[in-house]
């Protein structure tokens, strides 16, 4: 385990009967940092979540946080870290400060002391207002901070997050996104996203992105995004695979056939574009020019889309 990794994981694998949901997977997360899991349904962020948050086994590989080993130190594990699950945990029937005790009380926190963190995290959340309201009263995005108060009321040193923005509008994913980098700035907690919202991906200093139960690519979203390098044509026919031969030996480059559509990475794409528009127009339905993006970044190391319709129950 590196010296400044605040998680590390070496040949992970796990399995359910015959379906294979990680597949040897190796990587560091540094001490500090915003780490996320990106990847489409079934792409093993669940299971590795699961795996994290020590409720499901290490069947195969090592898994360390904190120095500590998740298999056979479990209890020392869950000291210190919060987690914050994509299904909603609260008592709705609760108001916000009622939960918090209850929280508190199941980690053993003294009441004075449980008094004065539930107070912090409620100011610094923006709950205070609200703290004797019930949790049904809230909105999507207020009961989403409640969930993370809870994950932080012991003061972790880890934060696990499930799709965090589960349900929130616009406005509360960002005042959550500046919450946690807060969080990472003033008291130096790592967090660990998983996401399937590009959006998200991008606020990460660091990315695995997972397909199938392998890390396909891993960086920051700066360095995935340069990997590819130029510009992304996408082009859409009626005959994508014969378009893609005749495109390949004329202009000598190597399309992609996903779907419908015909994906070029290419340092020329304005270039590109015209030439291709003006030999293969009629056979070409519409046709678009952009910089890479993280979609394109995982088209490119899989083959197929992000959403694709062998994505189908989350593992």
């Amino acid at each position: 385990m590196s010296a400044t990794a605040a998680i590390s994981i070496a040949g992970l694998s796990h399995r359910y009967g015959s379906l294979t949901a990680l597949d040897g997977i190796s990587f560091d997360v540094a001490a500090g940092a915003i780490f996320g899991l990106l990847g489409p349904n079934g792409g093993g962020k669940t299971t590795l979540f699961r795996i994290l948050a020590t409720l499901l086994p290490v069947q195969e590989g090592h898994v360390r946080l904190l120095d500590r080993d998740v298999a056979r130190e479990p209890a020392q594990v869950r000291r210190f870290i919060g987690v914050t699950f994509q299904s909603p945990s609260l008592d709705r029937k609760l108001t916000v400060r009622e939960n918090l005790v209850t929280q508190g009380r199941l980690y053993g926190i003294a009441r004075r002391p449980l008094r004065n963190r539930i107070d912090e995290l409620l100011s610094r959340l923006g709950l205070a207002e609200r703290s004797r309201d019930r949790v049904e009263s809230l909105s999507g995005g207020l009961a989403r901070r409640v969930e993370i108060a809870k994950g932080l009321l012991h003061e972790p040193r880890v934060l696990l997050l499930d799709e965090p923005s589960t349900g929130l509008d616009p406005g509360a994913r960002l005042d959550l996104w500046l919450y946690l980098r807060t969080l990472q700035r003033d008291a130096g907690v790592t967090v660990l996203v998983t996401t399937h919202l590009m959006e998200e991906a991008e606020r990460c200093d660091t990315l695995a992105i997972l397909d199938s139960g392998r890390i396909v690519a891993l960086g920051s979203p700066v360095e995935l995004r340069d990997s590819i390098g130029g510009d992304c044509l996408t082009i859409d026919s009626p005959s994508p695979a014969e378009l893609a031969g005749r495109i390949a030996e004329k202009f000598h480059v190597t399309p992609r056939v996903i779907g419908p559509q015909l994906r070029i990475e290419t340092a020329s794409g304005h270039e590109l574009l015209r030439e291709v528009v003006e030999a293969f127009g009629p056979e070409i339905s519409s046709v678009s020019l952009a910089k890479p993006t993280l979609e394109d970044v995982f088209v490119q190391r899989t083959g197929h889309k992000f959403w694709d319709e062998s994505s189908s129950q989350e593992k």
